[in-house]
This record gives C-alpha cells, structure tokens and sequence, in this order.
C-alpha cells in the first residue's frame, strides 16, 4: 500500500507516516495486532454488513473489509490521502469510487450516513472534537466505534523511544489528550457506549445511537 510518510495539506499531517499494518517490528506488531483484534470484534458485535470510515487515510480498513465482502466508504479532508487511497484501491481490484474527500465538518445525514460509522484516530486531530462528535451524531445510524490514543500513556511511550522529545512526546497534529476516563465522559454526551477496550496504547469504544 501506498502511505503519505508524513505529507502535509493546508499546514495538516494526514495519513499515516509509515506502513505500521505492514511494519516487521514485533513491538509495532503486537501493538497493531491488538487494535486490529478489538476493531475486528467490534464490527463483528455490531452485525452490520456496511460502514463509513470518518478520517479514513490511505484506506486500509475500508480496503480490508471490502474485501471480506463488507459495503464498505471511506472520506477524509485530505484530497492527497484520498488520492492515495484510490490508487491503493485499484491496486487490490477494488472500486476507487468508495473513497471521497470530505471533512467531518461538512458531513451529511443524506449522504454520509450509515449503519456503522468507523472513526479511529481523528478526534485528536481536531481543533473543534465537539463539533466533530455532533456532525459523526448526524451520520450514525445504528452503531459508531471510536478510537484516540490513550493519555498520557501515548506520550510516555514515544518519549521511550525517544520520539519527539522537544513536544513531551506528543505526536505532531495531535491537538486533544484524553485519559480513558474522559474520552468515555465526553463521548456519553452524544452516544451510549456499550463497550470499552483498551489495546495498547489506544482507547476503542463501541457506542450507539441514544434512543
């Protein structure tokens, strides 16, 4: 698969700076095998056959699904990462047309919506993750699974590694820090979660519309 390597647009890192799905480091694996597990058991607890991936980068999970069969789109604000995310979907003989260029601020109930919604690693990103709950709010259906990395624990392991030492750890473009406590508080106010996991270093909740 193609990855942006860390490309910036509009001043915005956006998509993955390296292969980590693919990665041979057993760290990097044992970590990616574990969100990939919880994510997997998720979308298998929801029963749905369909999902829109909010933030979806270069396409991986939108990909991989696709090919299990799974009505699968995928949107993201950058036309960079969506252009590779084409280009890596006619590489696997999948249709580029599920993959488009939106923001989640500009998301719509009659075009965006469906049963599932994935939005994993974006709300960090975010200048306004109020706003961003309110517009996934609008799209989900049924069910939504959300991802952010865990504070400060996220940060503690790049300093470990001795990455981005200047910023305390923190990952360029990562603009909101949520412990697993406080994702879970902010999240309750705009959906009911029925589920909570922790693969490391990430929290994943598994939520519903409010009735």
């Amino acid at each position: 698969m193609a990855f942006s390597s860390g490309k910036k647009e509009d001043g915005i890192v956006f998509g993955n700076a390296y292969d980590k799905y693919g990665s041979t480091n057993p760290i990097v694996k044992y970590l990616m095998r574990g969100f990939d597990q919880s994510l997997d058991h998720y979308i298998s607890q929801t029963g749905v056959k369909e999902f829109h991936e909010i933030g979806c980068g270069e396409g991986y999970w939108v990909l991989k699904y696709a090919k299990k069969g799974f009505e699968t789109r995928g949107s993201d604000f950058s036309s960079g990462v969506i252009s590779l995310a084409k280009e890596n979907a006619a590489e696997q003989a999948v249709s580029a047309d599920i993959f488009s260029v939106k923001s989640i601020y500009d998301l719509k109930a009659d075009s965006d919506a469906s049963k599932l919604i994935v939005c994993c690693e974006v709300l960090e990103h975010l200048e306004n993750p109020v706003a961003g709950l309110e517009k996934l709010k609008e799209v989900t259906q049924e069910y939504v699974i959300l991802s952010v990395p865990s504070e400060p624990l996220w940060r503690i392991l790049n300093l470990v590694r001795f990455k981005y030492i200047s910023d305390l750890g923190n990952t360029p473009g990562h603009l909101n820090h949520w412990s697993r406590s406080r994702f879970i508080n902010i999240v309750s106010d705009y959906f009911e979660v029925l589920s909570v996991s922790s693969p490391t270093p990430w929290t994943m909740l598994l939520c519903r519309v409010k009735k």
